[in-house]
């Protein structure tokens, strides 16, 4: 108990530290805040539900279909923010997917899955990256929180340097640009934001084992007060990869974690962090990917 005691008064510190270093950018936001505005509805629209004023949105799963949208503009680097609520009690074998992607046959991507729960247990938040077509980047942890019963706040800082996921914007997994090693690295094409709830029973809570109960249907997951700051893609990629006040993401403050941000990625790493591919010898024959040799900043 002491040492649960210890890291939870060790989150409420970071936390409040956060909300107090947290760096004003000088850019104009790109996004209006009005999901009609911003996004598309690509799947199902019975199963969306937008707010009169387009400020929130929720996505329902059941039997009949689950629902998606997506992002009318594509970008090339930036900072996306989705506040989100996931499914309430038991939600095994639903995913909740939050993620930019290419939609190329050699796509680039980058994967918030949250991946439901048997009732009791916690989330398990997995994040995933294709570079050039190639997946198998998988990592997950266990959220410190309870997700369901509040938004929170879950970024994906892309730049011509590095990915950091954050949570609350607690770094939680980093993958830097090591391209000049002969690493794929998302850099050249430009991605929309996709926001899914759907079945993954196959796969999603204990390897497919437990299976989705749909008398608890429906399901429903929660969004709203997002932010894009990005850059909205116009077919010349020397535009986004400039730094300057209005790319402000890719300015060298951003090229690593600051002391602080380290702090959080190792107590993150140390205490929640359940399965890193990095560590996966019998996944990759005993030959890691190139980058899990090298350094995360």
């Amino acid at each position: 108990m002491t040492s649960v005691k210890r890291s939870k008064s060790f989150v409420l510190l970071i936390y409040l530290i956060s909300s107090l270093l947290l760096r004003v950018s000088e850019a104009s936001v790109v996004s209006s805040g009005d999901f009609n505005k911003d996004f598309l509805v690509t799947w199902s629209p019975t199963h969306v539900n937008t707010s009169s004023d387009g400020r929130s949105r929720t996505l329902k799963l059941d039997q009949e279909s689950g629902a998606s949208f997506s992002s009318i503009q594509t970008f090339l680097f930036g900072k996306i923010d989705m506040k989100i609520k996931l499914i309430p009690g038991p939600s095994q074998g639903t995913v909740v997917a939050y993620y930019m992607s290419s939609d190329q046959t050699n796509r680039d991507e980058i994967d918030f899955e949250f991946l439901g729960n048997v009732n009791g247990q916690p989330y398990i938040l997995q994040t995933n990256i294709y570079a050039d077509g190639v997946d198998n980047r998988e990592e997950r942890i266990h959220l410190w929180f309870d997700p369901t019963k509040d938004f929170h706040t879950y970024s994906i800082l892309w730049n011509v340097h590095q990915i950091v996921f954050m949570v609350d914007q607690i770094p939680i997994r980093l993958y830097r640009n090591h391209s000049e090693k002969g690493v794929a690295y998302p850099r050249l094409q430009p991605m929309s934001i996709k926001v899914s709830l759907w079945n993954g029973e196959s796969w999603a809570t204990s390897g497919g084992h437990e299976k989705v109960d749909w008398s608890k249907a429906p399901f429903v997951a929660s969004f709203g007060d997002y932010k894009i700051d990005a850059c909205i893609w116009k077919g010349n990629p020397t535009l986004c990869n400039e730094e300057n006040n209005e790319n402000w993401w890719n300015k060298n403050e951003f090229s690593s974690l600051t002391r602080v941000q380290k702090r959080w990625f190792k107590w993150v790493s140390k205490y929640h962090l359940i399965y890193d591919y990095c560590q996966d010898y019998a996944r990759f024959h005993n030959k890691l990917p190139k980058e899990c040799s090298l350094p995360k900043y």
